[in-house]
């Protein structure tokens, strides 16, 4: 397995904040921004869909390049979602360096308190 290029994230919201505008006849991200948060979601919503089901058959059979494939597209489509919305990777990114040294039962009850 290849290691991950260290800076993936930083380099896909670059790259997702300049084709937020660009024509969508250019590229396939501003053809998801040009129709709108609605069909973002839908995609993101399948790609969910698609990621579980890959992930019972990874459960199943063993076998989990369908699950990295279908997860990379939801993070992928995830991420143009942040993007649409003004956000990018670093903030989920501040969000769970925040959370990390605290117990995920802890965290879970602040945030029933708020």
């Amino acid at each position: 397995m290849s290691e991950p290029q260290p800076n993936i994230l930083e380099a896909l919201d670059a790259i997702l904040a300049e084709r937020r505008n660009a024509s969508p006849e250019s590229s396939y991200v501003a053809s998801l921004h040009a129709r709108g948060l609605n069909k973002i979601l839908e995609k993101v919503g399948e790609e969910c869909t698609e990621t579980l089901i890959a992930a019972k058959d990874a459960a199943s059979t063993g076998e989990h390049r369908e699950l990295i494939s279908e997860t990379a597209d939801l993070w992928f489509h995830t991420l143009v979602m942040l993007s649409h919305l003004g956000e990018n990777a670093d903030a989920v990114l501040t969000e769970l360096a925040r959370r990390f040294n605290t117990s995920g039962l802890v965290e879970k009850a602040s945030r029933d308190k708020q």
